[in-house]
């Protein structure tokens, strides 16, 4: 069984570009006990993969030059040598960037494709929905009433954000880049307010839908939108730290005054709460909880969900490319 596989080619400097990865074909070896072949059907793109391209420490050890790009995937199984899996089932693994792959059965999850569409394993009900729920609840802990602001809210992780704050009371705020984006925030994901962060007048309207100030920012971006919306922040507001996407392909600090002195002096004189995370670590104690709830959510339409499927796995370089611009419209998902 052979597998066509985008590797990692050189450490981009700046924005990751075509020449950054390889393509190359490789024979899988022969199944050993306890595994299993799978045929790749689905592959997410997701901004965390961009930290993976650099040497820098970080909280996952970086993608080795040469070595086969990493991401959570949903694939069917071809050939088993594990009892439970069997050929024909679909499984999310975690198989990287190309077409076929050798995992260890118990590194995999059974999937029913009767209960949600398999791509939402990747989306909604997996990692970026697992994000939103346990980021908001553990951290930003929203209460009825209050102000929830997050950005990128488009996307896979910052569109449950909203929604899940509206479910537990709160008035959500989403920053979007461009009028669809901005249109889609109200019309489908049902936010209280949207705003365009690329609009000349950004500032003035996020100052106008948050009359009250904002309690939760859930922190998805960073630059530019952080720094306006950092103030309106309220007495005792908290800030999950997801992500800070408008950094990752920075080659020099940016330009203008170092703010940090003054945002540590807000976080004092305000009480506030900052915290970044990764979402596993919230696994054992929000897991069981989050299959409940957004499973429920989803079946009674208090969550809905936008997916960018993108066909083709040679596309997946430029695809990723135009995720870090801001180019997808929901769930990045590249059809193999």
């Amino acid at each position: 069984m052979e597998t066509t596989q985008i590797r990692l080619a050189q450490r981009p400097v700046g924005a990751p570009a075509q020449d950054t990865f390889a393509t190359a074909t490789q024979t899988l070896p022969d199944l050993e006990d306890g595994q299993v072949a799978l045929a790749i059907r689905y592959l997410s793109l997701d901004p965390y993969m961009r930290g993976r391209l650099s040497s820098a420490n970080s909280y996952a050890e970086p993608v080795a030059i040469g070595d086969v790009m990493v991401g959570g995937t949903v694939g069917e199984v071809v050939e088993s040598r594990f009892d439970g899996l069997v050929p024909g089932d679909t499984v999310l693994s975690y198989s990287g960037w190309q077409s076929a792959a050798i995992a260890q059965g118990s590194h995999v999850r059974k999937l029913d494709p009767s209960l949600a569409p398999v791509t939402t394993a990747l989306g909604v009900l997996g990692m970026p929905g697992f994000t939103a729920y346990a980021g908001l609840l553990e951290i930003g802990r929203p209460q009825e009433g209050e102000t929830v602001v997050v950005a990128a809210a488009t996307g896979p992780v910052g569109s449950a954000v909203g929604q899940i704050a509206r479910i537990k009371g709160a008035r959500a705020v989403g920053i979007a880049g461009g009028p669809d984006k901005v249109r889609a925030l109200t019309d489908t994901f049902g936010f209280d307010a949207a705003l365009d962060h690329r609009a000349p007048d950004f500032v003035e309207q996020l100052k106008a839908a948050t009359p009250d100030g904002i309690d939760v920012y859930f922190e998805n971006v960073g630059g530019h939108v952080f720094d306006a919306v950092r103030r309106r922040l309220n007495n005792h507001a908290r800030i999950p730290v997801c992500g800070l996407v408008a950094n990752y392909n920075l080659t020099s600090q940016p330009e203008g005054p170092d703010q940090l002195a003054g945002f540590l002096g807000q976080v004092l004189t305000k009480s506030l709460t900052v915290r970044g995370f990764i979402q596993d670590e919230f696994t054992r104690s929000h897991g069981r909880d989050f299959v409940r709830d957004m499973g429920g959510w989803l079946a009674d339409g208090r969550v809905r969900y936008l997916e960018d499927v993108v066909e083709g796995l040679e596309n997946a370089p430029a695809a990723f490319a135009g995720m870090l611009r801001g180019d997808n419209f929901g769930k990045l998902v590249v059809k193999v």
